[in-house]
């Protein structure tokens, strides 16, 4: 007996969504991996999107919320979203929501103090020159980690 390739598309996106929310590009990808054919995946899409099973904007309020809390900059938060083929209206739209109670500089601050602890016996410029680095990869503005840094 043959199962039918849009049911084996949902069970497949059913069973990526069992573990996380996910976009719709990471939903397409993995279907696309698996070589469903296109019109299946479009097909799967606009069911699992119909029955409110994929919402970008509902995924990317949670990873935004998710990837704030592990002390990201909003930067780094912003191209994330970007690769998970979310719109550019739906980021700035969260990011802005974000932004409400968000203080960059006291986030970079404890990072700092947090870094350069861990630095204790490094030749200071060199132990700068890392936090500064750690920091930019976490997705904090390059202004706010200077001034920060050359404070601290």
């Amino acid at each position: 007996m043959k199962t039918d390739p849009l049911q084996k598309a949902k069970e497949y996106s059913f069973l990526l969504l069992k573990y996380r929310l996910r976009s719709e590009k990471e939903i397409y990808v993995r279907l696309k991996q698996k070589k469903f054919p296109e019109e299946i995946i479009k097909e799967a899409l606009s069911f699992l999107k119909a029955k409110k099973f994929l919402d970008d904007e509902l995924f990317a309020r949670a990873w935004a919320d998710s990837r704030l809390k592990r002390s990201l900059g909003l930067r780094k938060i912003k191209e994330e979203l970007r690769q998970k083929g979310i719109s550019k209206e739906t980021i700035e739209f969260c990011l802005a929501r974000l932004k409400q109670g968000y203080c960059e500089e006291g986030i970079v601050e404890e990072l700092a103090r947090q870094r350069f602890e861990k630095l204790k016996g490094i030749e200071p410029k060199k132990a700068k020159s890392r936090v500064y680095a750690y920091l930019l990869r976490r997705g904090f503005s390059p202004e706010t980690i200077i001034d920060t840094v050359n404070q601290l």
